[in-house]
């Protein structure tokens, strides 16, 4: 293609955008969502946090670097082609030398930060430099010591680092983390932890697979308290049928299959999905309730252009309660 159609993606701050906006009350500060990173002062850094914030996601946390007119720090990049019938979409990273793959122990006072409920992240950042691990281990236990509730979505990235590297960083995040995501290749990849009998090329959608799954990490990893995947069949580029299921401590739960889902994008599905379930959680919703309003809200965002999932609560809502496609008059 000779057109790019420009966006704003980051898993953490895609899942902040999503949660203000499925708040009534996303302005008033028991409602808040901040996004903590460190990004180049050009006209990238300038657009996403601008953008960000038109959606009440609070940025006074972000690190800034100076842009240096040349280029040497710079903010991350990803190219996304979307596939049709039997040509998959193909995404490529260019995130080399950026200012969060830069960042250095004591960039970010984490301490001070993290007067929050809850504290969200992903394998993507622990994968993106040198110390990126180590800081987001780092934020995790300062979550922790603040009474603060953490996920991690596993979000392994063949592209962005090594299976040996991965699982080494999974592992040592663990005992800090309250609700795990992934899929079975992510579980399988960074924590060792498979299904007997699952589909070795993920391509099929199993949740009782999933369930051995998610009862070996509860048995290895006692305090976790939830353990939740959106499930993906791919049947072309531009239709799949889309599940939630999720292990808690009251069992194990499964959602509808929405089917022949006619995909507009579908990057970003899984964000929307995590975005979903931390926001029913925060809302004090029952296990079912939470994950049938993720799912619903996440199939609807593969209808959206870009990242972010700007669909309603209230449209979210009556597809988990059964709606349909029908005009709303």
């Amino acid at each position: 293609s000779d057109t790019l159609q420009l966006g704003i993606a980051a898993a953490e701050l895609n899942c902040c955008v999503n949660i203000s906006n499925l708040s009534v009350e996303r302005l008033m500060p028991q409602k808040k969502t901040a996004y903590v990173t460190k990004l180049v002062d050009n006209w990238t850094g300038k657009y996403i946090v601008e953008h960000a914030r038109m959606y009440g996601v609070d940025m006074s946390n972000v690190v800034v670097e100076p842009f240096d007119k040349i280029g040497r720090t710079r903010n991350g990049l990803a190219f996304v082609e979307v596939g049709i019938g039997p040509r998959a979409s193909y995404q490529i990273y260019d995130r080399g030398h950026t200012a969060l793959s830069k960042i250095q122990p004591g960039d970010i006072d984490w301490e001070s930060v993290l007067d929050t409920r809850w504290f969200h992240t992903t394998g993507i950042v622990t994968a993106l430099g040198e110390h990126t691990a180590e800081e987001v281990l780092h934020a995790l236990k300062a979550a922790k010591q603040n009474g603060a509730t953490t996920s991690y979505d596993l979000n392994y990235r063949s592209t962005l680092w090594s299976k040996a590297d991965a699982r080494r960083a999974a592992e040592s995040l663990m005992p800090y983390i309250d609700v795990i995501l992934g899929n079975e290749e992510d579980f399988g990849t960074m924590l060792g932890i498979e299904a007997e009998h699952g589909d070795e090329n993920f391509s099929s959608i199993d949740p009782m697979s999933y369930r051995q799954v998610a009862e070996k990490v509860m048995q290895k990893y006692p305090h976790v308290k939830v353990v939740g995947t959106s499930l993906r069949e791919v049947k072309t580029a531009l239709l799949n049928n889309w599940q939630g299921c999720m292990m808690t401590k009251n069992g194990f739960f499964v959602s509808r299959k929405y089917e022949d889902i006619e995909i507009n994008d579908r990057v970003g599905g899984g964000d929307s999905f995590a975005s979903g379930l931390i926001w029913g959680m925060l809302e004090g919703h029952d296990d079912q309730q939470v994950l049938d309003f993720a799912t619903a809200y996440s199939a609807l965002c593969h209808t959206i252009r870009n990242d972010w999932d700007l669909v309603t609560r209230e449209e979210a809502q009556a597809l988990a309660n059964g709606g349909s496609a029908r005009v709303k008059r």
